[in-house]
Order: structure tokens, then C-alpha cells, then sequence
């Protein structure tokens, strides 16, 4: 009797049925785990092929900047735009070349350097510039730098925003038919006047600027946009300002040739 109590009692058996049940249970249970793939829902499979990705910039609702270039050519373009920012020498009132910045049609920066100024600086101005002593300190010779930037420049359409004050701080000169100043443009003037490169950029390329200390390569890229938008209307008015001035000029000497022909006259008939 008492063996009997010891012994384990029987565990009931399964319905065949009811394991075939939970294997199936099973089955899928460990198939929704795994990621779900399938070829009518997938949308990378779909009729409309593979979705591109959308940037981090816009999945953070960030706004993408209109100045960034579409492309990585660096190459040397048929017009490029120059910005310089300037360090204060003297007694701080004149401008010497601290930085130069030159970008292609596209915008790709062709040359970006820190100029060591002949001079002792005694203003930084970084507020403006963003110019420090370290960024000087690693910078390069003038004298250098207005040999390279002559040799980009040369033969090309210069592209930039009061380009006068550029290539004056840089001792040089470009013939003022290759000049293309945002800020002597007849469309880009208020009322007959010159307006800021960061008014124009906020208006007609909707791009902040110089918020806080000026970035050369943004500057000069808003100035090269500003071409490209305009490039064909700013071209036609300057081949016609070239026809005005040529027919202007033919008209000078006959004018001239008139004034001698009736002093020859006057002349003749006095010795008669």
C-alpha cells in the first residue's frame, strides 16, 4: 500500500490534436517576431522602385541651406566669386587682406587661405572678419597669395559684392568688362541705392548671412547664385551697354572731322 502512494502519478497524455495545435501556434509565433517582408507591401519592392531616403537635415526639420553646392566639382570655371574679409593695420582705421575665398560657378571652393598681412595688425575685427591671431599665425605670404589669386582670376568673369574694396586690398585690377558687383546691378539696387549681400541673399535666395561673424565662402557663394540666377539678363545688359559705347565712339571722331573741315574753310577763305 505504501509502495503505491510513493509511485508518480501518470502525466496525462496530448490529444494528437492538440500538439499539432501548438506547434502551429509556435510557427507563427516565431515568424511575427522576425521582420515582416513582403514583396506587396514591401516599398522597396514596390512598382514605384526603392524610396530615397530623406536627409537627416529634413527628417530633423531642420531647413536645408540654399548656398550648398548640388555637386563636388572643384574645377576651374569660366567665372568665379571672390569675398576677403580684412584685419585692421596702422592705427586700425585701414584694411589689409586677412582671408581670401574663391568659389566656381557651383559654388565648390577653389582657393581658401589666410593671408599674413605685410603689415602689423592691430585689429582683428573678429566680430566681422572671424579672423584670430592663430588663424594668422598659420596664414601665407601676401605676396603669394596675390600671385594665385591673379592667376585665378585672369581671363575670367570675377563675380562678387563691392569687388572694388576685394581687389584693393589685394593691389590688384581686373577690366571692369569682366566685373559682375551684385552690388551695382541695376535689378539688385533699392531706389537707385546699393543694398547689403545679406538683404539680397535673405530676399532673392532666401539664405541667412552674416548673422554673426561673416563667412567668406558663404558670402561669395550668395554672390555666384545671385549671377547664375541673373546670369542671362546681367549678360544681355552688359552686351548692350559694350553696343552703346561702341556707337557712341564711332560717333566722336565724325564729329571731330566736321570741326576741322570747317576750320580748314575759315582758314582758306582768311588767306584768300
Amino acid at each position: 500500500m505504501g509502495s503505491d502512494l510513493t509511485k508518480k502519478p501518470k502525466q496525462a497524455q496530448l490529444n494528437p490534436n492538440w500538439l499539432q495545435l501548438q506547434q502551429k501556434l509556435k510557427v507563427r509565433g516565431s515568424e511575427a517576431s522576425r521582420p515582416f517582408k513582403n514583396s506587396d507591401t514591401d516599398p522597396s519592392n514596390s512598382i514605384l522602385g526603392k524610396r530615397k531616403e530623406r536627409p537627416d537635415v529634413e527628417s530633423n526639420g531642420c531647413e536645408i541651406n540654399p548656398l550648398t553646392p548640388l555637386n563636388d566639382d572643384s574645377s576651374l570655371t569660366d567665372a568665379v566669386a571672390m569675398d576677403c574679409e580684412m584685419v585692421g593695420v596702422g592705427q586700425g582705421n585701414r584694411s589689409a587682406l586677412g582671408r581670401v575665398t574663391l568659389v566656381n560657378r557651383w559654388g565648390n571652393v577653389i582657393y581658401d587661405e589666410f593671408v599674413r598681412p605685410v603689415e602689423r595688425v592691430v585689429d582683428f575685427r573678429t566680430k566681422i572678419s572671424g579672423i584670430r591671431p592663430r588663424d594668422l599665425r598659420k596664414g601665407k605670404d601676401f605676396m603669394a597669395v596675390q600671385k594665385k589669386v591673379a592667376e585665378l582670376i585672369t581671363g575670367r568673369i570675377l563675380v562678387g559684392h563691392a569687388l572694388q574694396n576685394d581687389l584693393k586690398v589685394l593691389l590688384l585690377s581686373h577690366p571692369k568688362k569682366d566685373i559682375r558687383d551684385t552690388s551695382e546691378y541695376q535689378p539688385f539696387l533699392k531706389s537707385g541705392s546699393r543694398r547689403a549681400l545679406r538683404h539680397l541673399a535673405a530676399e532673392l535666395l532666401g539664405a541667412k548671412i552674416q548673422t554673426g561673424e561673416h563667412c567668406p565662402i558663404d558670402d561669395a557663394r550668395a554672390a555666384m547664385l545671385l549671377y547664375q540666377r541673373s546670369r542671362k539678363e546681367w549678360e544681355k545688359s552688359v552686351k548692350d551697354q559694350r553696343r552703346l559705347k561702341q556707337k557712341q565712339k564711332k560717333r566722336k571722331p565724325k564729329k571731330k572731322a566736321k570741326k576741322e573741315e570747317s576750320s580748314d574753310q575759315s582758314s582758306v577763305g582768311v588767306a584768300s
